[in-house]
């Protein structure tokens, strides 16, 4: 047989016979027949009471009360103009109503964690409040506790201290406000740049668009560097990991990129998980002084930083870019990186008391990265034809790519460009290893004008280090692998591209067809750069419409064509002979 209830009421003064009427109707039609109550006399409630049913709270005391206003308030819409009137109108037609409020106690709080006892209908995700003000989230749910990650100081966080419901999950302020700001997982703003006007609020977990939702990955997005937009081409809506041992310029093709999308129309959005803040400031300051961080966000959780920011900061950062993509715009969101995301979430998961599994990461750590990348799309036109380009970053060790989370996220994402630490050490900037890097969407993401001249570029490289490799056994080498070598030599020379420098559409166009047709086959490789930056100034100079209209409208014809090999073997034979660059027609 159950227990009956029992009720709890704390006041200054016991009830009168009428207030225990009230009381006893109350709580015969909330809970039933066999509710009992027990006055238990208590100076904390002036004015008022608390009443406590199991797990609910009726909390009327002033307090209490007031809670209930401040969060009707908080459901006022922003909007522009006086708001006086209207929080006149809110607060004169508001009554008190009397409702259960679920509180628990936390059992014990350390490193990050605290569980918590009762809110047995707490979600998975809820936010729940602490006494002290301080905020978490749930993680683990158990048959009579809760884990919970705090995303503050645990100083004010005690055992025996209650704990709140919200009823809400987590989530982050979003709008234009945010551009050119640096701003916390929580989105809160860390550059000093004073408070951000949010036009709304969106949660940090959403679902990722259905089938149905979205169209084919059919429109590039340049990122500027000729190795890669002419052999892994990125499409808007697509995942493309960049992958490497640290210290191969993972980061450097991230902020290339953003760099490339001035101009053009594209939200960009940073987001740094256990990175040093010092370079985190130098990126911020990089990208001011190029005047590309108006049309960034930067998201910041910093080596120093709890692991729970470091865990949620990439799921904000996204939840920022959703709010432009579902406006029709254009995002691309860098993920830098998500080997420390995935360290942080295991840090996190051991806590929580979670069984560990392969190198002691949790059993769902696929899950905590396909449910964050799936949510790249290029939406249907009737969800506005937006895109969310999503550039993950993954560390890996000794180079080897069968690791746990190198595998994971290679197996999510629509391709990979991995860095060899071989090459960035050789001087090959960027050290793209053309063998093991691919783009799933190919020539889908590439113009007419990019996959035209591109030809078999890849081809070329690969039977280049073929033969390099074979004839390091051999010293006598004929006249035809000779010059096979030369110009391989002078291919590689040609993809070094400086950082910070990101090239337009026509200048890789006619740097591809000036080399694959072989007329700079003469030119010494230390000698390509020059060339390189001689033969463009050239073009500008002599055919600037030729380089207009590449650059407009992405086609390349047969006449552009023979026009760009006419031009360059001019400047080339110029060059051979002395003149460089200042050859003229």
């Amino acid at each position: 047989m159950n227990k009956p209830l029992c009720a709890k009421l704390y006041a200054a003064e016991p009830p009168d016979r009428e207030q225990l009427a009230r009381f006893s109707a109350f709580l015969r039609k909330k809970y039933g027949e066999e509710t009992q109550l027990e006055f238990i006399k208590s100076a904390a409630y002036p004015g008022g009471f608390r009443l406590e049913v199991g797990d609910e709270v009726y909390d009327w005391s002033a307090g209490g009360r007031f809670r209930q206003l401040r969060d009707l308030l908080t459901q006022i819409p922003s909007q522009e103009g006086d708001i006086i009137p209207l929080l006149r109108e809110t607060v004169g037609n508001w009554t008190p109503r009397a409702l259960a409020e679920e509180v628990g106690t936390v059992v014990s709080v350390g490193d990050g964690i605290a569980v918590v006892s009762g809110l047995p209908r707490a979600a998975y995700g809820e936010i729940l409040l602490f006494a002290s003000g301080v905020r978490g989230m749930v993680q683990d749910l158990r048959r009579d506790t809760l884990g919970c990650i705090l995303f503050g100081d645990e100083g004010g966080v005690s055992a025996g201290s209650l704990v709140r419901r919200t009823g809400k999950t987590a989530g982050v302020p979003v709008g234009h406000a945010l551009l050119g700001r640096v701003v916390s997982a929580l989105g809160a703003p860390i550059d000093g740049g004073g408070e951000i006007g949010a036009e709304g609020y969106r949660p940090v977990e959403a679902p990722a668009p259905g089938i149905i939702d979205r169209q084919p990955v059919n429109r590039p997005l340049a990122t500027g560097l000729i190795a890669i937009d002419s052999m892994f081409p990125i499409g808007r809506g697509q995942r493309e990991l960049i992958i490497g041992d640290r210290q191969t310029g993972k980061t450097a093709i991230a902020v290339d990129t953003i760099l490339n999308q001035r101009g053009k129309d594209v939200i960009c959005i940073y987001v740094a998980i256990g990175q040093k803040a010092s370079a985190v400031a130098r990126l911020v300051q990089t990208l001011r002084e190029k005047e590309a961080l108006d049309h960034c966000i930067v998201v910041s959780a910093t080596a120093g930083d709890p692991a729970s920011l470091q865990y949620i900061a990439p799921y904000a950062g996204c939840a920022m870019g959703e709010y432009f993509m579902e406006r029709g715009k254009d995002v691309l969101i860098v993920y830098d990186d998500l080997s420390k995301h995935a360290v942080a979430y295991r840090t996190l998961s051991l806590l929580l008391g979670r069984s560990p599994g392969r190198e002691a990461y949790p059993g769902d750590v696929f899950y905590l990265h396909s449910r964050l990348l799936e949510r790249a799309a290029h939406l249907s036109e009737a969800r506005g034809g937006g895109s969310m380009t999503a550039l993950p970053i993954v560390e890996t060790q000794a180079g080897d790519v069968s690791a746990y989370i190198p595998t994971n996220i290679i197996s999510i994402t629509d391709g990979q460009i991995f860095l060899e630490s071989d090459l960035f050490f050789a001087g090959q900037r960027p050290a793209v290893n053309v063998g093991l890097s691919v783009s799933r969407v190919g020539g889908d993401a590439q113009t007419q004008a990019m996959k035209s001249a591109a030809g078999a570029i890849r081809l070329d490289l690969a039977q280049y280090r073929e033969m390099e490799v074979f004839t390091q056994f051999s010293s006598d080498l004929d006249e035809t692998t000779q010059r096979q070598l030369h110009y391989g030599q002078g291919l590689m020379r040609l993809l070094r591209q400086p950082q910070y420098r990101p090239m337009r559409l026509y200048e890789q166009v006619l740097l591809l067809v000036t080399a694959l047709h072989r007329t700079m086959q003469e030119v010494p490789p230390e000698q390509v750069e020059t060339f390189r930056s001689g033969l463009l100034a050239f073009f500008r100079t002599e055919a600037p419409a030729l380089c207009a209209a590449i650059e407009q409208t992405g086609k390349l014809s047969s006449d552009d064509r023979q026009r760009i090999l006419a031009l360059a073997e001019r400047y080339a034979q110029n060059f051979l002979q002395g003149a460089g660059g200042s050859c003229r027609a």
